[in-house]
């Protein structure tokens, strides 16, 4: 059967994941046989130690991105609830969505699941958008071949074929907000000192908020883009970041939470702050599987067809797996803003079709936080593995392919935070930079943007003026200016050299973890 072949491939990432923690993390390590970087490495001793710059920024821990933070594998569910077949020549939306409803009145089990809906093989059209908006539910094909499951999106208009959200947003909860009191806040840090931590406890949700300020603006120099029609100077208060994080511990007035600082902070731009937060609407423990998705298309640029293969937002652990996509408009796959712990894994986004221009073909779109594509395919797309304005990380790209790309791999526009290219490799480019004037006045595309072991035809990273770093680590490709000259260089290593060791920082990190191996920072 296909899920039992799914069930054993994702097993078998996890073998090979144990596999390279026991050869490479334990101390049986060559290090003659490759190099490593100067700012994240394993001793000989098996520890996996973070280098910091002369700030006290390291790169930082990105292992806790996706379904439960990388703790759990993703689930595959026996239980068959309900079992559909195609109705031909028909729209099957309408029975789809009453299956799904039909599962949502169940009462969810100890792990929060109500059920599976199996759509056996054929083909199913599919006019509108097949909505999830309960938690626990399991939407599973019987294979993501065109011959196999596939949900044909059909009608002349823009819509997602399936789209997995909750309802609500985040609450700040009264009372709760108090002052980070440390001057200066490295990259990479995991804990924070603040004016009062009397109202924290391990396992409160906060949010850890990094202001936009004038003085912040003005040395970025996003203040003074070049004028064009339609470019908007950036305003501060359209920059106040907020970071999803979870209480780990308190100590005195130290509070210490489970993913790391991505942006550093200073007291000079503002400082930082942390709440307390509720999102009682945000939906948990969704699954798509194992399907085709495709669109019907007039002409190679249609701009009026099915939009997005598979939409999330307003959710946290959920996951897509084995899902093939063909010729949508926008994306194959996308996570919205209010997104956080998604795993996309084993997906295709193929054959685009609409513009080769502005606002299309975004095969993969993260604008939500910790969450991780993986293994991830896609063709003819312009920006294949790509986050949105001000997306607050972390985030993870692992092991992923473009090919026959019109754009560029990266952070897209204004200043998304905290992302990991780690083994991406296209037959386009790679970039990070001040996109200048481009849209609407993108200005600097993002920081803390590392690549790791990415093979691009060209990449252009740079560093912004302030506010940190950029990384381009073990690069195979040429390096290119980007869109305008004299801006910082991000900090290069290792340009066209084989063998990096580790050959993935993610697995590096996500194996230290769970091993439970000392992360060590060393003193300069």
């Amino acid at each position: 059967m296909k899920n039992t072949q799914m069930k054993r491939s994702v097993q078998g990432l996890w073998l090979i994941l144990c596999l390279f923690c026991s050869a490479s993390l334990c101390g049986q390590i060559k290090l003659s046989s490759g190099w490593q970087s100067s700012f994240v490495r394993i001793t000989s001793e098996g520890k996996l130690i973070y280098i910091p710059d002369e700030k006290g920024n390291t790169i930082p821990d990105f292992s806790q991105v996706g379904y439960h933070h990388g703790n759990r594998s993703l689930p595959f569910p026996k239980v068959v609830d309900v079992v559909l077949t195609p109705v031909e020549g028909k729209d099957n939306r309408p029975m789809i969505q009453a299956a799904i409803d039909e599962v949502s009145r169940k009462q969810p089990d100890a792990d929060g699941h109500r059920g599976t809906i199996l759509l056996k093989r054929g083909l199913y059209p599919v006019h509108g958008t097949i909505q999830i908006s309960q938690s626990g539910i399991v939407l599973m094909g019987e294979g993501d071949n065109v011959h196999e499951t596939c949900l044909l999106a059909v009608g002349k208009e823009r819509f997602p074929l399936i789209k997995v959200s909750g309802k609500g947003r985040v609450e700040e909860i009264e009372g709760t907000r108090v002052r980070i009191t440390d001057h200066f806040v490295p990259v990479g840090t995991t804990s924070l000192t603040v004016e009062k931590s009397n109202a924290f406890r391990p396992g409160d949700r906060v949010i850890v908020v990094r202001p936009g300020t004038d003085e912040w603006i003005h040395d970025i120099r996003m203040d003074c883009i070049v004028e064009r029609k339609g470019t908007r100077q950036w305003k501060a208060s359209e920059y106040n970041l907020s970071y999803e994080r979870e209480v780990i511990k308190v100590e005195g007035k130290r509070i210490y939470i489970d993913n790391p600082i991505v942006m550093q902070m200073e007291e000079k731009y503002g400082g930082g702050e942390v709440y307390k937060y509720s999102f009682n609407g945000r939906i948990r423990e969704v699954g798509v599987m194992n399907i085709c998705l495709e669109s019907e298309f007039e002409d190679y640029e249609d701009t009026n067809h099915g939009w997005i293969g598979l939409l999330f937002d307003k959710v946290e652990n959920c996951w897509a797996c084995n899902i093939t996509c063909r010729y949508f408009g926008y994306a194959g796959i996308s996570c919205d803003t209010a997104s956080k712990n998604v795993t996309v894994a084993d997906c295709r986004c193929l054959e685009m079709k609409s513009m080769i221009t502005g606002g299309f073909r975004y095969s993969f779109n993260n604008c939500g936080q910790q969450n991780l594509f993986m293994n991830c395919q896609a063709t003819e797309g312009r920006h294949d593995f790509v986050t949105g304005a001000k997306g607050c990380g972390p985030n993870v790209f692992y092991n992923c392919i473009a090919s026959q790309t019109y754009a560029d791999i990266g952070p897209h526009h204004r200043w998304a935070s905290g992302t990991l290219y780690d083994n991406v490799y296209t037959d386009g480019e790679i970039n990070v930079q001040d996109r200048g004037n481009w849209g609407s006045g993108h200005g600097w595309a993002g920081v803390t943007q590392v690549l790791w072991n990415c093979r691009a035809k060209g990449a252009a990273i740079q560093s912004p003026w302030a506010s940190g770093d950029n990384y381009c680590i073990g690069l195979k490709g040429k390096k290119v200016q980007g869109r305008l000259s004299g801006r910082p260089d991000a900090r290069w290593e290792g340009q066209n050299e084989s063998n990096i060791f580790p050959r993935s920082l993610y697995v590096a990190q996500l194996m230290a973890r769970h091993k439970n191996l000392n992360l060590t920072i060393l003193n300069k």
